[in-house]
């Protein structure tokens, strides 16, 4: 069973970044299928810096469309953005130096730190996204 299924409660009403959110919900879901067989050690390191490529990438689309609109929160949501990759640079850093062990506190914490972005932060832009044609 995934840690995270998604389902309409999570789309912002913008087509490109649902389809970039659910690719962040697969990426945490590799992670933890392979957990639960025992095989999350041999992975973490490739989906973590998948899960930071991929982020980048989301990240920086978002931006550029607000920026482009002029979303009125943009600031505040691109200091989100750094706060977020910056967790996941350090969660990598302490795999990476061997002091962060594949336990389920770092699944939560990837699956909070998910959801409760595209919940909470990202919902807010799609009615604006929306109302300038964005979908």
């Amino acid at each position: 069973m995934a840690l995270l299924t998604w389902n309409d409660g999570y789309s912002v009403k913008v087509k490109q970044f649902d389809d970039q959110h659910k690719k962040l919900i697969d990426l945490v879901n590799q992670l933890h299928d392979a957990m639960k067989v025992g095989k999350g050690g041999q992975i973490i390191g490739d989906v973590l810096k998948a899960l930071i490529d991929y982020t980048g990438t989301h990240f920086a689309a978002e931006e550029r469309l607000m920026k482009l609109h002029s979303y009125p929160d943009y600031e505040a949501h691109k200091k989100e953005h750094n706060m977020l990759v910056m967790q996941v640079l350090d969660v990598q850093k302490k795999y990476q130096e061997g002091n962060a062990p594949i336990t389920q506190n770092i699944m939560n914490f990837l699956k909070e730190w998910l959801v409760k972005h595209i919940q909470g932060d990202d919902k807010k832009y799609g009615p604006f996204l929306n109302g300038k044609g964005v979908v």
